[in-house]
């Protein structure tokens, strides 16, 4: 049997890090008659969502009816699978609760099964529990709004070997200390991860050689951007960056277009000016080839920008992508379209590629001839182009 299974929680009192998280539930349940029928329960994975969700239907002596994304994808399943289980008793317990596992594994093409779910969430006499590892996304916007949110929390790698711990007494088994606080660490707040990799060893031949590979925990720009700009400070926000799957140079324009979002006044300025030196260090790496200043630049986009502010920032912030990054998509798409005109009249006339393309003010004229058109094969956006130049 997996440890992960063996020694998962029972009861509210098992479930470790997440006290906050538990609470919050607990009360859900207790006012539910009175107030949101949802409950989201968000995190990174491995940090309890599902556990806490079966703990709940276990001590308030329910029955735990289980969806995940798979069964939202449309109208039709939701009606044949979710609204007879939100409209009959239970056989077996007092009541019922409901659990939509991984909500976020619904796709852009799922969109009507979320409004179908989002309507039965109005019918509902039964508590429905959530869970999603990033409920940010804007097709989430309503469902949100009809729930309570409730953020799980990156387990601490202390607490984590704590856990491993306990675990190996009550196997009897004996790993060394160091391959333990290396399993913490590497897991990164991923509790199942660790168990696992735990149990992994434990088994293994030779357990001090086996390769414990660290947990790659991409997160998105939003989740960066919210612990940047709602969190205290704090020393994991320097490789903060490492897990976002974008460019520095990227991200340098999101922090840039947020920032007046969440800051004012002396706020605004110190967060500016942190930005403008991480800017400096970027034009130093770029002169210089100094890569090592890559550190400095981190620093100061994510530490930096997050000390500015006075206090922790309460409330939901909706962030925008940046303007800059529009406005230089938009003349890319604008110096692509002259360089295909100019590739095809290249060819036509004979002459090379740059040298059409310095010469295009002039030879466009030529182009605009209906004649000239027609023996290019311009395409409509190409034609939709030349008439918009000046």
């Amino acid at each position: 049997m997996s440890w992960v299974e063996k020694y998962r929680p029972r009861k509210f009192a098992e479930i470790r890090g997440q006290s906050s998280a538990v609470e919050k539930v607990q009360n859900f349940i207790r006012n539910f008659k009175f107030g949101k029928k949802a409950i989201v329960l968000y995190g990174p994975p491995g940090t309890g969502k599902t556990t806490i969700a079966h703990v709940t239907a276990n001590e308030a002596g329910a029955e735990i009816f289980e969806l995940n994304a798979s069964d939202l994808r449309n109208e039709a399943r939701l009606q044949e699978v979710l609204k007879p289980a939100l409209e009959q008793k239970s056989l077996s317990k007092k009541w019922k609760i409901i659990l939509i596992d991984e909500v976020d594994g619904i796709s852009a093409l799922d969109r009507g099964g979320l409004s179908e779910l989002l309507f039965l969430m109005e019918k509902t006499q039964y508590p429905i529990i959530i869970t999603a590892n990033d409920i940010w996304d804007r097709k989430f916007s309503q469902l949100r709004s009809k729930s309570e949110l409730v953020q799980l929390k990156e387990i601490e790698y202390n607490l984590i070997k704590e856990i491993l711990i306990d675990i190996l007494r009550k196997e009897r088994k004996f790993i060394d200390i160091n391959i333990i606080t290396n399993i913490s660490l590497k897991a990164r707040g991923d509790i199942r991860a660790a168990v696992n990799d735990l149990q992994t060893v434990a088994y293994g031949e030779g357990k001090g050689e086996i390769q414990i590979d660290e947990r790659n925990k991409e997160i998105d720009i939003f989740n960066a951007l919210r612990s940047i700009f709602k969190e205290k400070p704090k020393n994991e926000m320097m490789t903060l960056f490492d897990s976002v799957n974008m460019s520095l140079d990227e991200i340098m324009l999101w922090i840039e277009e947020n920032i007046p979002a969440e800051y004012q006044k002396e706020e605004l300025m110190k967060a500016y000016d942190a930005l403008s030196r991480a800017d400096v260090f970027k034009g130093r790496i770029y002169k210089q080839q100094y890569w090592r200043f890559l550190v400095y630049q981190n620093i100061f986009l994510s530490y930096a920008v997050s000390a500015s502010k006075k206090e922790k920032k309460a409330g939901f912030t909706s962030y925008k992508k940046p303007t800059r990054i529009l406005k230089m998509w938009m003349n890319n798409q604008k110096n692509a379209m002259k360089k295909t005109i100019a590739q095809k009249y290249s060819k036509l006339t004979h002459i090379g590629e740059k040298r059409a393309m310095r010469d295009f003010p002039i030879i466009k004229n030529i182009i605009r001839n209906p004649e000239t058109v027609k023996e290019l094969r311009l395409n409509d956006e190409e034609v939709a182009y030349l008439e918009k130049e000046n």
